[in-house]
């Protein structure tokens, strides 16, 4: 058996015994979800290379792994094998991370994000957290560098899962577990989550509201919810709805303020609302690198004009909303 289906096997293993142990409800749900994301992902037609990449990183002495300031695992291995298992699964959107010295330059500089967020929410000692569309699995690292007690991110897309488990490849025993599924298929109603984040996610729901509802439904009385979305300048009646692309995304359906989020927020049942944090993405942020060669933000803006997009649009500007249920 190689790697790519002993992790499978054990992975499902594992998060069996951490959701028992951390008392979650409809653990035999998840699991089900787990398993058929899996199989799934083996159908996929670029599961064979995906596996050969994971299947062929190297062995390693793991001597220390930080997940405070950043995702480094230090030791000794084959870095020249190391590097080309993780080539094998290009392109890498979601990070930084640094194994053994070799750094994955992504797209993204998640890192950022965090470090824009980490400061306002409630500190993670213990709690039980749910990142929806939680791509690489980035942000569960730094959930266990602040010490959550379990943290599980969903995401459908296949590769990420691949990312993930090459990280969890060299930190086997940490209470972060990705499912590949997508949020519509989660158990409805679970209230039991310490804390809840929807990033990068309220802008592709044909039903923004009705995401609202279902991130409340997933959270405990009194947990928080970490909203990170686009947004535009305006007042609690201006909301941009798409005729067609935005920044090149087909998926993007509607970008409001601040103020109408607060509202749709009130509405869904939510208190304590407070908007912590505006910003511009930079194209320093979001960017081409030697891990992902596609095109990235500078392409997605008007090359005369950087504060809009491509269509005209206003350039993107993201906000972290928190609020309590």
């Amino acid at each position: 058996m190689n790697f790519t289906q002993t992790y499978i096997k054990l992975e499902h293993e594992r998060l069996k015994q951490r959701l028992l142990s951390s008392k979650l409800p409809e653990v035999e749900s998840l699991l089900v979800l787990n398993a058929t994301g899996w199989k799934k992902i083996c159908e996929h037609g670029d599961f064979q290379r995906w596996s050969d990449g994971l299947d062929s990183l190297p062995d390693a002495y793991v001597e220390a792994v930080d997940l405070n300031d950043t995702v480094c695992v230090k030791g000794k291995t084959d870095l020249q094998q190391l590097e080309s298992s993780l080539h094998a699964l290009r392109p890498w959107r979601k990070g930084p991370f640094d194994l053994f010295g070799v750094h994955i330059d992504t797209e993204w500089h998640s890192d950022w994000k965090w470090d824009r967020l980490i400061q306002h929410i409630t500190p993670m000692q213990g709690r039980r957290v749910l990142d929806i569309g939680c791509g690489s699995g980035y942000h569960l690292w730094r959930m266990v560098g602040e010490n959550a007690g379990l943290a599980i991110g969903i995401d459908p897309s296949p590769l990420f899962s691949f990312h993930f488990a090459a990280l969890k490849r060299y930190i086997p025993d940490a209470p972060a577990f990705l499912i590949p599924t997508g949020v519509d298929e989660m158990p409805k109603d679970m209230d039991s989550f310490d804390t809840v984040f929807s990033m990068g996610i309220l802008y592709h729901r044909k039903s923004p509201v009705d995401h609202l509802y279902q991130l409340k439904s997933f959270l405990k009385e009194g947990g928080e919810l970490v909203l990170e979305t686009l947004v535009v300048d305006g007042d609690k009646n201006t909301c941009l709805i798409p005729e067609g692309r935005y920044a090149k995304m087909r998926n993007v359906w509607f970008i409001p303020s601040i103020s109408m989020i607060e509202i749709w927020l009130k509405r869904v049942g939510f208190k304590n609302i407070r908007c912590v944090d505006v910003n511009v993405t930079s194209t320093e942020e979001q960017r081409v690198t030697n891990w992902m060669q596609f095109e990235s933000l500078a392409d997605f803006l008007d090359p005369d004009d950087c504060t809009k997009t491509v269509e005209g649009h206003p350039a993107p500007k993201r906000a972290v909303i928190l609020a309590n249920r």
